[in-house]
């Protein structure tokens, strides 16, 4: 998707030309994967796997075949030993043909020692202390796994009840989601993969309000998605225009009644000032619950694309539906065939997967859920000459995954036939609908897919396209304009093809302004920001038909969009079968994810005065240079000052250390958002860079710009995490499917 410079692909790929390192069969005349410049980036920074150095010691080819052959070895448990190497080389063509990607925990971790292949995972947390910090404990291992966890809060008492054992009060469930926050902030600073959470609470739970309202403030449970668990009796109260009982979940009694109006008002209120909480169908989820006598649906992974049981997990993958396209026509061969390969290679994960507890491999062995999903959906549409946003996209949605549908349903039963029926198949949706082998409970799933369509070269699961074209920094802050390849393709072959025109459109985002673009061809290149809401939610309620699970996706909303346009959103995606509904809107959050569309002036401002009394923590951080101190103080609206010392006074390096450290306060003061700060500062060079820790420290601005960014990550400003900055590089992030993703350098909240 990258048009870029031929120089930086030469540097992003010397790093893997290290025969030494190479596993692949000397035989081998497998096909290399074809990558862009920035998936080659992606792989080396968050897949390849590395020595003590944080060097890369494998190759993409490594990596694939890695995953193909670990895979594969699943085989010889049911085709023979004989089938194994000819299955690891199919695997391996399906996934550096980019026709296929699984979910990232499979990439990172196949053939290695952890061995955890599953992104998605629910717990349990029942109404007493045990259960909850087992909960605790259990999640740690999750997300030291590289997995995300899904936790309801609905079984524990509300605030202010009763304790029998002490005779004192109870805390509540929200209190009991800080620690598991904590937790989770604590985990991930040690991991590869930064763990990610879902807190569901019931609609009818004694606490509903305060949950609400629990995420106001950006800076809490920041490693918490929300959403409430709707049921079918809120949403008949809500359009009766009546009140529905809250229910104490420790004795099972009413203990108030409410204004379902009330309530809805005040969900719709909270998710238009910054987008939580969303909303899940609970009721819905469970009428598609695939294995009903086991038990009930609660909770979903943290982008709520996957309602399972507690102790369950699924292992996720993507079909590129761009890669189906040829010369303006889909090819369902291919399509088929892909499909067919993908269950094969899912249901070999289950069987080579080493969980993370022992409940969980029994549970998930029993019903053996998989969950195929698509990405590059608009990059299909595209090729197709069908506009995001029409009847046309609604249809194809629908089309195209009713075909995965079958046959993966198809491919299911052909292993369920070979290999035998998932263990609890009696009493399932499958048995009674008398179909005679089933070889998984579920078999799609619509997952954000930030990650790994960097990997594959296209859009991001259903989404729009984000942008056609956006200004990236590379080596020594220059700037390269970089344009989806159909838009120019399109572009030159009709005449209006320019860098101007190209860099105006990394700067407004949006061509629907430009005149001098044809109008047939503004009506097929849209981006996100420029399809309503309307479509977004037809889009996935097309999906949502052909899908056992649930989908994955951003409602995306322009600022100007009222509280009951949000309401709206919410009713209609109830009434056309969605299971859950998750929306933005455009700089609800502290700071604006990418406003290309506005250009608003500032006016010039005095900073603010520095105060006599600050507070501040001192980091030392090793560059090429030396040591280098950087110290942070804060006021009593943030950040406030930067001091930087290295060796003695008066060299020309502690002359550009104090510069910079005196600019970066002045900015500060004067109200200059921290992240805005670290956009400019990260990634500026030097001759001397140096490694610390895995990460490497290119110069003495970027070690600046680190350490201001871990400040601002541990304790103040969550940099990235809720606001427009990626914490990893600093680049724009985009929210997609309830996650922020940051297509620079792979960094995913919710991986």
């Amino acid at each position: 998707m990258l048009d870029t410079s031929m120089t930086q692909a030469n540097e992003s790929t010397q790093v893997f030309d290290n025969p030494e390192t190479r596993t692949m069969p000397q035989d081998s005349i497998l096909p290399s994967p074809n990558l862009s410049p920035n998936a080659l980036i992606v792989l080396k920074k968050r897949y390849l796997k590395k020595n003590d150095q944080s060097e890369p010691i494998e190759t993409p080819e490594d990596l694939f075949w890695r995953v193909a052959r670990a895979v594969a070895r699943a085989d010889a448990s049911f085709e023979g030993e004989e089938h194994v190497e000819e299955t690891a080389r199919r695997f391996y063509r399906l996934m550096t043909s980019l026709d296929f990607v699984p979910n990232s925990p499979t990439l990172m971790n196949a053939g290695r020692r952890l061995g955890q292949l599953s992104a998605c995972f629910v717990l349990p947390v029942e109404d007493s202390i045990d259960s909850i910090f087992e909960a605790i404990k259990h999640a740690a291992m999750i997300h030291k796994s590289g997995g995300g966890t899904g936790f309801s809060f609905s079984r524990i008492r509300p605030e202010n009840d009763k304790v029998l054992s002490t005779q004192g009060v109870a805390s509540g469930p929200i209190s009991f989601m800080t620690v598991f926050d904590t937790a989770t902030e604590t985990v991930k600073q040690g991991g590869t993969r930064r763990g990610a959470n879902m807190g569901i609470l019931r609609i009818d739970h004694p606490d509903i309000e305060r949950f609400i309202v629990c995420k106001t403030l950006n800076e809490r449970l920041t490693n918490f998605n929300i959403s409430v668990a709707v049921t079918d009796a809120f949403m008949q109260a809500l359009e009766a225009n009546g009140t529905y009982d809250l229910i104490n979940p420790r004795t099972g009694e009413k203990v108030q009644t409410l204004d379902a109006r009330s309530v809805f008002e005040q969900i719709v209120q909270s998710a238009w000032n910054n987008g939580e909480p969303g909303i899940i169908f609970i009721d819905g989820m469970n009428r598609d619950n695939p294995t009903p006598h086991v038990g009930r649906i609660e909770s979903t992974n943290p982008c709520g694309e996957q309602p399972l049981l507690p102790y369950e997990s699924c292992n996720l993958g993507s079909v590129n539906l761009a890669q189906m396209v040829v010369d303006g026509v889909i090819e369902f061969e291919k399509l088929k065939q892909v499909v067919w390969d993908a269950v094969h290679f899912l249901d070999n994960v289950i069987e080579i997967n080493n969980y993370p507890l022992p409940m969980i491999e029994e549970l998930t062995r029993a019903n053996r859920k998989i969950g195929l999903g698509v990405m590059g959906f608009a990059d299909m549409l595209i090729a197709l000459g069908i506009p995001y946003n029409s009847d046309q996209a609604v249809e194809m949605a629908e089309k195209v995954m009713a075909f995965i549908q079958k046959e993966s349903k198809e491919a299911s039963s052909h292993y369920g036939r070979t290999r035998g029926n998932f263990p609890n198949y009696k009493g399932s949706i499958h048995d009674r609908a008398d179909t005679p082998y089933m070889r998984h409970a579920t078999t799609t799933t619509i997952a954000p897919t930030g990650t790994i369509s960097i990997i594959a070269g296209c859009s991001s699961g259903i989404e729009p396209v984000f942008a056609l074209s956006f200004v990236r920094k590379v080596l020594d802050n220059q700037e390269l304009v970089e344009v989806h390849p159909l838009f120019q393709k399109i572009a030159q072959e009709r005449g209006f093809y320019s860098e101007q025109i190209m860099k105006r459109t990394a700067e407004k985002g949006s061509i629907q302004d430009f005149q001098e673009i044809p109008e047939d061809v503004r009506r097929v290149f849209v981006v996100s920001h420029d399809v309503s809401p309307d479509w977004h939610i037809r889009i996935q309620a097309a999906f949502q038909k052909q899908t056992d699970n649930a989908v994955s996706k951003t409602i995306n909303f322009p600022n100007s969009a009222t509280v009951e346009d949000v309401a709206n959103a919410y009713l209609m995606a109830f009434k056309m079968g969605c299971k859950g509904i998750t929306i933005y809107r455009d700089g609800s959050r502290d700071v604006q994810v990418l406003n290309i569309q506005r250009k608003p002036q500032y006016p010039q401002v005095e900073p603010r005065p520095r105060p006599e009394v600050t507070m501040g923590v001192t980091e030392r951080i090793e560059t090429g240079c030396g040591k280098l101190y950087v110290t942070i103080n804060t006021d009593e609206y943030g950040f406030c000052e930067v001091f930087a010392q290295m060796g003695k006074a008066g060299g020309c390096a502690y002359s550009q250390i104090e510069a910079t450290s005196r600019l970066i306060s002045l900015a500060l003061r004067s109200g200059v958002k921290a992240e805005a700060i670290i956009r400019q500062l990260m990634g500026i060079r030097c001759p001397s860079p140096m490694w610390k820790n895995g990460e490497q420290v290119v110069s003495c601005s970027d070690a600046i710009a680190k350490v201001l960014n871990h400040q601002a990550r541990t304790n103040i400003a969550h940099v990235g995490d809720e606001m427009g900055a990626c914490p990893d590089c600093g680049a724009t992030v985009e929210h997609e499917g309830g996650c922020i993703v940051c297509r620079a350098c792979g960094f995913s909240r919710c991986a």
